[in-house]
């Protein structure tokens, strides 16, 4: 989702942006395929969670990778009524389909580094036209063994590659 709206960003002020990493992402319209991640965020019955132990364990079902429920779990904060989710679900939930939707046309000439999970479908050959159309100075790297959230599963390398 950063990554779409960087780019999104950089084609409609090119001028404002000198150069951007976007993570296992292109700029096409995807399936909804991490719908159940976003049902399950809002489905948590936060008033049975004490600590993020609760919580991860109420997640596991739905989400069965550690990192990736570690990464979300990064977005829960205690208040002194218990928790309370940072992101906004319902703003996400309304917004969902425009988000999986295709970035706008438009060129940015500065430099853009792809990061591709390597067992992850989400940055393919096919996109390769897409990208190149907007985008005139790409660098693509893959982080082996990790899947679209690669950002949570090798954050060591994926930082630094950024």
């Amino acid at each position: 989702m950063g990554g779409k709206v960087a780019m999104e960003f950089a084609l409609s002020h090119p001028q404002r942006v000198i150069s951007l990493v976007a993570a296992d992402v292109a700029p096409v319209a995807y399936d909804p395929k991490h719908r159940h991640i976003l049902d399950a965020l809002e489905q948590l019955d936060l008033t049975k969670v004490e600590n993020r132990k609760d919580a991860d364990k109420l997640l596991q079902k739905a989400i069965d990778t550690h990192g990736v429920r570690q990464f979300l779990l990064k977005n829960l904060k205690h208040t002194d009524n218990g928790y309370e989710w940072r992101l906004n679900l319902p703003a996400l939930d309304d917004n969902y389909a425009a988000i999986s939707g295709a970035v706008c046309e438009g060129q940015f000439d500065g430099p853009i580094l792809f990061i591709k999970g390597g067992d992850s479908d989400y940055l393919k050959p096919e996109h390769e036209s897409a990208i190149r159309d907007r985008f005139t100075q790409v660098d693509v790297k893959i982080i082996e063994g990790t899947s679209h959230w690669l950002h949570a599963e090798k954050p060591r390398i994926f930082n630094r590659l950024v």
